[in-house]
């Protein structure tokens, strides 16, 4: 009975996920180009927000997506709108992403504002981050939010453009962790594999090394990653961290490793079957992975210092997730330093406050006596962990976007 009820509450939490969740956050980006009074806006949004202005949810069409920018985006002098130059066109994009191209001619630059206020009806907590080119060829960083949707560009009058600095970076990465539910899910996964503080430790200084070396290799340029395979390995990781508790309180790690390699061949079988969009030496070496890492979790019996390596391997792979904030624009060089070591900062800072905040959810509750015993608790979270990570690791192998 407790195996069912267990089973329903895993695909209850994959229901309710949604695709939705299945994004880090909400975000957008903008290029503008100052060029005299010349005002060039390309806007780049993930195909996952651009349908949330319809009320389907479907994709909305190349028309409706420059109709809604248009009213959402622009320049002024003063309060007066400079007029568009020329038609607003889309252009190409990423895969995944829907890019719009405006240009504005102001009359004159003096009293120039800048203005972005998409998605944000939608989405409060959405997030622009606008990369401003000036005449003379330097780049200034800038986020639009619901509380600032404006920015005064007239350099002449003394108001210079704010750029985005060191705490606006913090900011991103506490807001990375806050809004990603994938991200969150994954921590919470940790947090039921740490048995004792020296456990956590081990998991916490294991993840951190690996998502801060590859956030760095990605944001300046070493590494690459494609992110629609970046989005199926980190809920892969989710589904691996649950199974790893069902693993280590069923004390049964055969079966288990077996069914979780079963399942990834099978999604292998189906790729070179040419259905799905996930390489297939990738999907090997998943399936590999998976089944010799339960194999091992199940029979040795302190996985401290195994699990730091193990949770370094998981960082790397949430790192890579952790950068596509930041690689849809060309980043200054000699601002890198400074927005890597604050969105970093950031979101150590925000995965170390959900971990305390689980770990003192806990302490409260079995305080009150509230608590249910720890291996009903871990298997029925584990569960459900496995059902949301499996959900999006199986949507992101054979959906785009």
């Amino acid at each position: 009975m407790l195996t069912r009820w267990m089973i329903a509450f895993g695909l209850l939490l994959a229901a309710l996920a949604g695709p939705a969740a299945a994004h880090t956050r909400s975000e957008s980006h903008t290029n503008w180009t100052i060029n005299g009074a010349m005002i060039q806006v390309d806007v780049d949004v993930p195909e996952l927000e651009a349908r949330r202005l319809t009320v389907h949810g479907e994709l909305p069409s190349k028309a409706f997506f420059l109709d809604y920018f248009a009213h959402h985006l622009g320049a002024t002098i003063g309060e007066t709108p400079c007029p568009a130059a020329v038609t607003p066109r889309m252009v190409a994009a990423n895969p995944g992403f829907l890019r719009a191209e405006y240009i504005f001619d102001c009359p004159t630059t003096k009293a120039l504002n800048l203005h972005f206020s998409g998605l944000f009806e939608h989405i409060p907590t959405h997030v622009d981050f606008a990369e401003i080119q000036l005449a003379n060829g330097d780049f200034v960083e800038q986020l639009f939010t619901s509380d600032v949707r404006s920015i005064n560009a007239d350099a002449q009058s003394g108001n210079e453009f704010r750029a985005a600095g060191f705490v606006q970076f913090i900011g991103m990465g506490i807001m990375h962790i806050f809004t990603g539910v994938d991200h969150m899910s994954f921590l919470l996964g940790l947090v039921l594999l740490a048995r004792r503080l020296k456990d956590l430790l081990f998991i916490v200084t294991g993840f951190t090394i690996g998502h801060s070396l590859t956030l760095a290799l990605a944001v300046t340029g070493v590494i690459r990653p494609h992110a629609e395979f970046i989005d199926a390995l980190v809920a892969l990781t989710i589904a691996l961290v649950g199974v790893e508790s069902i693993v280590l309180t069923q004390k049964n790690p055969v079966r288990v490793a077996l069914a979780a390699g079963a399942v990834l061949m099978a999604i292998w079988i189906l790729r070179m079957m040419g259905i799905g969009m996930l390489p297939p030496l990738l999907l090997l070496g998943a399936a590999l992975f998976t089944v010799c890492y339960l194999m091992i979790s199940g029979v040795v019996h302190d996985m401290g210092r195994l699990r730091l390596v193990v949770t370094l391997i998981f960082g790397l792979v949430h790192g890579f997730g952790f950068a596509s904030d930041l690689l849809k624009d060309r980043l200054p060089v000699e601002k890198l330093a400074e927005i890597l070591v604050g969105f970093n900062l950031g979101v150590e800072i925000g995965q170390i406050s959900v971990v305390l905040c689980i770990v003192g959810l806990v302490a409260l509750l079995r305080r009150l006596k509230l608590a249910t015993p720890r291996p009903i608790t871990v298997d029925l979270v584990a569960s459900g962990l496995v059902g949301i990570g499996m959900f999006w690791f199986i949507g992101r192998s054979f959906i785009s976007g």
